[in-house]
């Protein structure tokens, strides 16, 4: 695959993910590149909006809204099964597909299952207001 196709919900993807508290402080690049979670891909006239859910090793404080992934859906995502991995929801950055320096059109790492990840995006679309956006969009 040549395009930016496989870039859709529940794939996983390796991108330089902005930190909220990283955009706070002024900074505009993400320090390294790790696995994020395709939330939503918008169709658009122009080029396709995405949302990215970073992955981290690192647990989050319990008032995160994120979630532990399972050892199947880490092997589905081509991620490490033997690392303690968490989605984060309250923040996500948003791209244009197309337009990206980060992004390159080699297929995804990995997909999520639909059982897996599709309550999780119901939940992120349920508490949409109140979440923490990193516009990357030039």
């Amino acid at each position: 695959m040549s395009s930016y196709d496989g870039i859709q919900t529940a794939t996983v993807i390796r991108y330089p993910y902005l930190w909220a508290r990283q955009a706070r402080k002024g900074e505009i690049e993400g320090r390294k590149y790790r696995p994020v979670a395709v939330g939503v891909r918008l169709a658009r006239p122009d080029d396709d909006l995405v949302l990215f859910f970073p992955i981290t090793t690192k647990q989050p404080e319990q008032a995160r809204c994120a979630a532990e992934i399972p050892a199947i859906e880490k092997r589905r995502a081509g991620l490490d099964a033997d690392l303690r991995l968490w989605i984060i929801f309250d923040e996500f950055n948003t791209y244009i597909v197309g337009r990206s320096f980060y992004i390159e059109p080699e297929p995804p790492i990995g997909r999520f299952s639909k059982a897996f990840f599709l309550p999780l995006l119901r939940e992120f679309i349920a508490r949409r207001k109140s979440l923490t956006e990193i516009s990357r969009v030039r």
